[in-house]
């Protein structure tokens, strides 16, 4: 299938691709590559959004070059001072990448299967070229996401990723779910600006290992040091207590995952559903650099990370 793009009348998230398979359906909105629904016979399994609404609070979108926040827009890679676009301006951070607005092209749409891409130009801030692709995939196992970058310019390039669903695991909120998040440490960040300070153990309302009810707890967190299986998968569970629910699951390219309980002053977005974010660095990356994930592309070079969102 050719490159499509937006035209005049198309709905305000961009053109929509449906998949389905084994009882799951998706819809793929072109801005942002983002996941506007998910069900599974039927049920929500992340909170959705209109086709003809523009996306709110990044639901289902893709985030790159870089997941989460640049504190200030600032950083230095190779020598050079860098200053991005302040897009969350009430905390003056740089946030969730270049790419949540994008209109991506459609390369390949399936019955069970979507392909998306669009390139980072150069640009102040961020003065590299980098091309995005995003394949949605269903199964009996899920929704596969896989999101690969490719460093097409002359220069190495800072990188990061990660997805901005909002799971929902039945009826009720998020104060009615249990969560089962098996990560030993949590980075504390700032309660203003939430700018990242210390990595500690997790601890208190942050030690969520066993399964446990949210209630009325607030987490807008990044967690690291999960247990794994065999295959280096980890697996997050959010559950109704009728036992239905939903499973995020991710490998070893993505080695953090941000938590956020939803609170917002808009009511019907209010505690909604429980942003999980698999991430292959932690917030502020950029500044921090390997030591919390942060990876670097080579000219020519690609990385590719991937998770999956299931029903239980």
């Amino acid at each position: 299938m050719s490159a499509e793009h937006v035209g005049e009348g198309a709905p305000l998230s961009g053109s929509q691709l449906t998949i389905t398979a084994d009882g799951y359906t998706a819809d793929i909105a072109t801005v942002g590559a983002s996941l506007r629904t998910l069900r599974h016979e039927g049920r929500d399994l992340v909170v959705p959004f209109d086709a003809d609404e523009v996306r709110p609070v990044f639901r289902g979108a893709v985030l790159a070059p870089w997941p989460n926040r640049v504190v200030d827009g600032r950083y230095t890679f190779d020598g050079a001072e860098q200053e991005l676009a302040l897009s969350e301006p009430t905390r003056q951070h740089a946030l969730h990448g270049l790419v949540g607005w994008s209109d991506f092209a459609v390369e390949a749409h399936e019955p069970d299967r979507a392909v998306l891409t669009t390139t980072v130009p150069a640009q102040q801030g961020y003065p590299h070229r980098v091309v995005v692709t995003v394949e949605y995939r269903l199964d009996a196992q899920g929704l596969h996401t896989t999101v690969t970058g490719r460093n097409t310019g002359p220069s190495r390039a800072p990188w990061g990723t990660g997805p901005h669903p909002y799971l929902v695991a039945g009826d009720g909120s998020v104060d009615d779910w249990t969560l089962t998040l098996p990560a030993a440490e949590v980075l504390e960040v700032t309660p203003d600006r939430l700018v990242p300070t210390a990595l500690v153990p997790v601890h208190d309302e942050f030690d969520l290992r066993e399964p446990t009810l949210i209630g009325p707890r607030f987490i807008d967190h990044a967690f690291t040091g999960f247990v794994r299986d065999s295959e280096g998968t980890a697996v997050i569970d959010l559950v109704a207590g009728d036992g239905h629910g939903v499973r995020a699951s991710f490998g070893t390219e993505c080695g953090w995952v941000q938590v956020h309980t939803a609170d917002h002053v808009v009511p019907e977005y209010h505690r909604s559903g429980l942003a999980v974010e698999p991430m292959t660095c932690a917030p502020d990356a950029f500044n921090t650099g390997a030591e919390r994930g942060l990876l670097v592309l080579e000219p020519g070079a690609a990385h590719t990370a991937a998770w999956t969102i299931a029903a239980i």
